[in-house]
């Protein structure tokens, strides 16, 4: 992004003390991001209605509800890739370090690079081996030096569980590894430019138990890092691997709506809100 523009200053950190003080926007010194009457479009039809939420730093925050409620696009917003599509739009503020992210002088690649997306389905790229994956990003982002990828690579794989599995074939495709291991791989990929948020999409739909089981951990892992939010339909995953969980669903005549969001032990066992007990319950949805 060219010196003149605003840069993304995403850089968050824990309260000192108890005594810390709110930021001027009135989002506290741990949030990492803040939605402020968000609303996402395709053409004319609202999928996303006024949501306003803030997301913890070093947490994991689970986005649930039916489906069709908006869930994925709003996770979508959250580093500008719901504009990519034909006709899609986006209104109100996502403030990062109390920077607005659509701000028009903001640049949305260097967004995308600091907030990473790990989607439902396992991505490698097919024509490069293990470690050129992982490295894909560095070269972006002005890594050059042989020495640093190759730290840098082995080190996303080791916070991503898969160095021990992978160390003695990085030059094999990242295609030939398993499902489960894929999808570690694309951890590992979005964990090396160091980005502040990581974003996840049903990261375990098309993994087998054993492979969930070992991303659950990773997710636990990594959130002493990173700032992860998730959007699961698999309730047991949401109440096992979130600290904080936002419940969505979809009005007929407004879209997805926020219904409402708390720490995940309360919204499972003691929710504010009759349609979050409702879903939980599996009465609906």
């Amino acid at each position: 992004m060219a010196d003149s523009k605003t840069k993304v200053n995403i850089k968050t950190s824990a309260p000192k003390s108890s005594s810390a003080q709110r930021a001027s926007n009135g989002a506290s010194s741990s949030t990492a991001m803040r939605l402020l009457n968000v609303e996402a479009m395709y053409g004319s039809f609202r999928a996303v209605n006024d949501v306003t939420l803030d997301i913890e730093a070093k947490s994991v925050t689970a986005f649930i509800g039916p489906s069709g409620c908006g869930k994925t696009t709003l996770l979508r917003t959250l580093n500008r890739m719901h504009e990519t599509l034909p006709g899609a739009t986006v209104k109100g503020s996502i403030q990062v370090g109390g920077t607005d992210l659509y701000d028009p002088s903001v640049d949305p690649v260097r967004v995308r690079r600091s907030i990473g997306m790990v989607f439902q389905k396992p991505n490698p790229f097919p024509a490069m081996s293990i470690a050129q994956n992982v490295s894909s990003g560095l070269r972006l982002s002005g890594t050059k030096s042989k020495r640093d990828v190759a730290e840098i690579v082995e080190e996303s794989l080791r916070k991503a569980a898969l160095w021990d599995e992978v160390k003695d074939k990085l030059n094999e495709p990242g295609v030939s590894l398993s499902g489960g291991q894929q999808q570690r791989l694309c951890i590992a990929r979005t964990i090396a430019v160091e980005p502040e948020i990581v974003l996840m999409d049903e990261p375990c739909s098309a993994l087998d138990p054993l492979a969930t089981l070992k991303i659950e951990e990773l997710i636990g892992e990594l959130k002493t890092r990173f700032t992860i939010v998730i959007v699961t339909h698999n309730m047991q995953q949401a109440a096992r691997v979130s600290d904080t969980t936002a419940f969505f669903n979809m009005g007929a005549d407004r879209g997805g709506y926020l219904v409402e969001t708390g720490p995940t032990n309360k919204i499972f066992t003691n929710p504010s809100n009759k349609l979050t007990e409702d879903y939980i319950a599996g009465r609906f949805g």
